[in-house]
């Protein structure tokens, strides 16, 4: 356990290091983040009415509504983009070969390399919603902070698996998944990203059952908006995490599989 420990934060620490080079990019995801709240904010005052807050699944402003919306489909990206872009990232610096051959085992290596773009990630949320908390009024006296992590961590397991399976395409294929982006667009659709799931037609409700995205927003928002315990929220969070020990099992096999094929083969570093 000491040396996994150990490893992984190798692993965070070289990531964190090479970002440091480019100190300016934080500077301009800080500003960026400021006209993404402004926008939501501004929007929403142009559509607020008395019957779109009534349809809110927690009521109050549509800008609270969607400013979740955002970030949350923020770490979506995330957990699906991350394995690609640490895949990437080493076959183009020539490192792939070297980080596969040593005696780090494959979730070790996996986890490791998506540590630091989960906290990267996190920490631009929190940028996003501290924004809209101290310019535009986005009301966080209810969040109750312990289940919002919970929910956030059963988040991450539950899509990082859809991330491992398309870093597997991407070993086998040498291009991304097509698959990941028709996830994200079913999912800014009837996953309840930008406007309640209530007003959708009754066939794509009964879809958005089928899709963890839907719990996943229903019980942030709880969390940030309400104030709901863990066990107010266990029907959703009990869906997340059984997508997660479906998915993390399947993909991790299916990564191991990709990257035996791809050694045998001899196209593991190929473009």
């Amino acid at each position: 356990m000491t040396r996994a420990l150990r490893e992984l934060w190798l692993f965070f620490w070289r990531d964190l290091s090479i970002a440091r080079t480019y100190r300016t990019v934080f500077v301009l995801e800080a500003i960026e983040a400021l006209f993404g709240a402004a926008m939501f904010y501004y929007v929403a005052r142009f559509v607020d009415t008395p019957e779109l807050q009534r349809a809110l699944p927690q009521g109050g402003s549509y800008f609270a509504f969607s400013l979740i919306g955002f970030v949350f489909l923020d770490y979506l990206n995330a957990a699906l983009d991350t394995f690609d872009r640490s895949l990437e990232e080493a076959r183009n610096s020539g490192t792939l070969e070297h980080l596969l051959v040593t005696q780090a085992s494959l979730p070790v290596f996996v986890a490791g390399s998506a540590i630091y773009p989960f906290v990267a990630t996190t920490l631009r949320i929190v940028v996003y919603v501290a924004w809209g908390a101290v310019l535009f009024g986005f009301p966080l006296h209810a969040a109750n902070w312990v289940t919002v992590g919970i929910v956030l961590l059963a988040t991450l397991l539950a899509f990082s698996g859809l991330g491992i399976l398309s870093s597997s395409y991407l070993l086998l294929f040498k291009r991304g998944n097509p698959a990941k982006w028709f996830f994200l667009g079913v999912s800014s659709v009837v996953g309840g990203m930008l406007f309640p799931v209530n007003i959708l037609p009754d066939w794509l409700q009964v879809v958005a059952r089928f899709n963890p995205v839907t719990y996943a927003l229903e019980a942030m928002r709880a969390a940030l908006l309400a104030g709901a315990t863990v066990a107010a929220l266990w029907q959703p969070l009990t869906v997340l995490l059984l997508s997660a020990l479906l998915l993390l099992p399947v993909s991790m096999a299916v990564f191991a599989w990709a990257l035996r094929r791809t050694k045998i083969t001899g196209t593991l570093t190929h473009r």
